[in-house]
Formats: structure tokens, sequence, C-alpha cells
């Protein structure tokens, strides 16, 4: 098993990562201080991995609450669904939440821990790569609003994220590339070896080689670790893991929560970002066409919506949490392996990229 330490002093946590956990009592009790657990999940996983689960918490008072498949899901209206079950099961303040699914479970979980009588413990199962790699660490918890993705949330950590390989043999193809977006841009935002390594065993990784794959959770996991440790909060370095999301997140908001898969905008949002600062001279022509290229490559999309211009952008980027002042900012790649925040961006610039 490989473990990494999200170090944040009284609220640090391991990230457990082996092919098989969800079949070994260890070390999921271990993290669960009182005898009250709810399981949130949906209704495709839980069908594939529930019982698994729930043999592991034979010992535990396990109630387990279903929501529907889908970004479109992780609302204000399940949200209030969560509140609803906990309270009508008397759930108290050492009662432990545990998510199981992707992206979406972990983040209306940790939305509904923090909530929960002002915090309770969560921890974070996940069993898609995108969760794995990426939402499930970090303690970025959130629900969405019509007006913008992730508007409505909290940073609050969890106890512990489990991660077992396995999951990834039961995820849909579409669902596995999504997740490589999020893969890819560790590589592009600040570790250009790690670029390298993806471009060299790409075949492997798309074939879904068991070491390849847990090499690359591991190797993405404490990359985010690192800069979580260094900015929980998102007040700096932070803000450089939302490469591609300013326009990824207007893509999903515009599209409809769902159309487009979130790594699918990301991934797109990455391309858009990069040749933005290949316009501006900031990186070159060769290593935009890597970029391109790797995306390609995982069967993401580079291209944007045919049905969406500058304006259609711009009135979702003015949301974005990451603005200042009113003022838009971005996460531009310098080269493959660096990436900076702007804020000088140009509605010209917007409009040649996107028009």
């Amino acid at each position: 098993m490989t473990t990494v330490h999200v170090d944040l002093d009284d609220r640090s946590y391991p990230i457990y990562i082996a092919s098989g956990l969800l079949e070994q009592s260890n070390p999921l009790a271990e993290h669960i201080k009182s005898s009250r657990v709810c399981i949130v999940s949906n209704e495709i996983v839980f069908p594939i991995y529930g019982e698994k689960l729930t043999n592991l918490l034979r010992a535990f008072d396990v109630d387990v609450i279903v929501l529907p498949d889908g970004e479109q899901e992780k609302s204000l209206q399940n949200f209030d669904r969560i509140m609803t079950h906990l309270l009508q099961g008397n759930h108290g303040r050492d009662s432990t939440l545990i998510a199981l699914g992707g992206g979406v479970m972990g983040d209306i979980t940790g939305f509904a821990a923090a909530c929960y009588q002002r915090g309770v413990d969560f921890i974070q199962i996940p069993t898609t790569l995108l969760s794995q790699v990426d939402s499930s660490v970090g303690g970025k918890t959130a629900i969405n609003h019509p007006l913008g993705k992730n508007m409505v949330g909290a940073f609050y950590q969890p106890k512990a994220v489990i991660i077992d390989t396995n999951t990834l043999k039961t995820l849909p193809p579409r669902e596995f590339s999504a997740g490589i977006a999020e893969v890819i841009k560790y590589g592009i935002l600040g570790d250009e070896a790690f670029f390298n390594w993806l471009e060299a065993n790409k075949e492997g990784i798309k074939a879904r080689d068991e070491a390849l794959l847990t090499e690359v959770i591991a190797r993405c996991c404490q990359c985010k670790a690192d800069i979580v440790a260094e900015d929980e909060k998102e007040s700096g370095k932070r803000a450089l893991l939302n490469l591609g999301h300013t326009f990824g997140h207007a893509i999903e908001a515009e599209q409809g929560y769902g159309v487009w898969l979130h790594g699918e905008a990301v991934a797109t949002g990455m391309v858009l970002a990069s040749k933005l600062s290949e316009h501006r001279g900031l990186l070159p022509a060769s290593e935009y066409r890597r970029v391109e290229a790797l995306v390609t490559y995982f069967d993401l999309p580079v291209e944007s919506p045919s049905d969406m211009n500058t304006e259609a952008y711009v009135k979702h980027m003015k949301r974005d949490k990451k603005n200042i002042g009113g003022q838009m900012r971005f996460i531009l790649p310098m080269g493959i392996g660096e990436s900076e925040v702007k804020d000088d961006v140009t509605m010209e610039e917007l409009k040649q990229l996107l028009d």
C-alpha cells in the first residue's frame, strides 16, 4: 500500500492507495471514532461497492443515503436530503459520514459534514479516476448553483482518503478519460518530468495498467498534498490547481451540468488557456502542440462548444472564485511544468481566442 500524507497540523490526514482496500477492514475502521456511520453514495456506485463497504463496517451502526447520479445532482435539494436524513436518523456530532463515489459524492458529502451540527467527521472513498487524483484531496467541498459551479461550499478536510484502484476496472471509458484531464493538469502546471513521463507511458495508462495507474494516482496526490499544505485556502499557489477551470467551469455552467463531464470541460479549458498563452508569446508553439496532442490521445475534447462565444464565457467567468476586485484571473502555462496567475487578459484577447 502507498500512503501519501497531507500535512495540515491538527487537520493532517493520510491518503491510502492500493488495490483491494474495499475488502480490508483496515485502514478504514481506525479513522472512525464513534459507532454511528452514514454512507452517502449514488445509484450507480452503491450497487457495485455498497455491500463490500457495509461488510467492512459490520462493527458500526450504519445507514445509507443513495442519491441520483450526475453533476446536476450536486444541488441544494440533495444537500437538504442529506441534512434531513441525518436529523431523522438522530445522528450526533460524533457521527462519521463516508462519501462513496466520484467527485460529486465527495463534494456534497464533505459540505454536508462541514455544516451538520457545525461539523462532523467524514472520510473519502473515491471511485473515479478524477476524484482519486484531485477532488477527494484538499478539503474543497461544495454544491453547485444554477449561476455557477461550486459557488456554495467550505474548506473542510476529511479524516482520511481511501483509494481502491480496483474501482477503476468498472469505470466507463468516458469517465476514465475525464479523470486523465486532471492528471495532465498536474504536469502542465508544475511538473515537467511528470508530463514527460505521461507522454512516455500513455499507451499503458490508457490500457489501465494497474502499476502505472497506481503511480499516476500517487504522484498526483503528492503534488496536490504539497500545494495544499503550503496554501490550504487558495490565497496563493493553490490557485494554480485551477488551470483549465476558468474556461471549463464556464462550459459546464453554460451547457448545463452533466452535459459535459467536468474533466472534459477542464481538458478543453487547458487547451484554451495554453492557446491564449501561446498567443501572448508566453508558451512556445511546440509545447502548445504537445499539450493538445496528449489531451487528444486520451479522447478528450479540445474545441470549445460551437454555440459558445466570448459573451457566453465571460458571463460565467465574472463569477469565478479566483477573481479579485471584479478582475478576471486566468491560470496560464509559461511552459510545460510552469504556470502563473494572470489578471491582465483583455476582452480583445478573449474574443480573438473564443470567437
